[in-house]
């Protein structure tokens, strides 16, 4: 899962990064709301962390600016307003959530996953794909009453696949998404991974499209 923060408190951000790094979470950041509102256009998230107070654009106005531009990623509100107004105020601007500091990282650890089931359509935590099931709490998969074990990047491309089924996915789509920007990635990476990934699910899972990307169909 790929996450933007835009915290302009260096000791949240570094407490939030760290630990949901740790998690295996993929992690961008910024202190600044400008930055934030353009990463947010420019990029494709999972879950968006947004402070109320941020300089140069505060949390609603960028929050109210890219659901303008019709960005559906889930967005947290983190924020030191508690008001119910000051919620009912975020909320009608488009957030999905709302958590009121201080706050505990199990909670919303909890919230960020809450939100990535509601993206991908998914009331629970079970996943059903075809012959296979996946528990993207315990990231425990099974097909054919066997388990599946998938390394930490071929997990989190089958969860990306999934989420855009039955559209073509790119490699550089998949790049920007599993990977963080400072890295170096070639195709032959990715390639290795959706190779392997096809290897331990079925190649009858992902089609591979010569020249365009991937495709889960369902």
């Amino acid at each position: 899962m790929k996450i933007l923060i835009v915290e302009d408190d260096e000791n949240i951000l570094s407490f939030l990064q760290r630990g949901l790094i740790e998690d295996g979470y993929s992690v961008e950041s910024t202190t600044d709301g400008k930055d934030g509102e353009y990463l947010i256009t420019q990029n494709i998230y999972d879950v968006i962390i947004l402070d109320w107070m941020l300089p140069n654009k505060n949390g609603i106005e960028v929050l109210k600016n890219v659901r303008s531009k019709n960005v559906k990623t889930p967005i947290l509100m983190l924020t030191a307003k508690g008001d119910i107004s000051d919620k009912v105020l975020g909320l009608n601007e488009g957030s999905d959530d709302y958590l009121t500091k201080p706050f505990s990282y199990v909670e919303l650890k909890a919230r960020i996953e809450s939100l990535y089931r509601r993206s991908i359509g998914e009331s629970t935590n079970i996943i059903n794909v075809k012959d296979i099931q996946i528990n993207i709490d315990t990231k425990i998969i099974i097909k054919n009453n066997y388990n599946i074990n998938l390394n930490a990047k071929e997990y989190e491309l089958f969860l990306f696949l999934i989420k855009y089924q039955n559209v073509v996915v790119s490699n550089y789509m998949i790049e920007e998404q599993l990977w963080n920007t400072e890295e170096y990635v070639n195709s032959n990476v990715i390639q290795v991974t959706i190779y392997n990934l096809r290897k331990k699910i079925g190649k009858d899972i992902i089609k591979n499209f010569r020249g365009l990307g991937y495709k889960i169909e369902i």
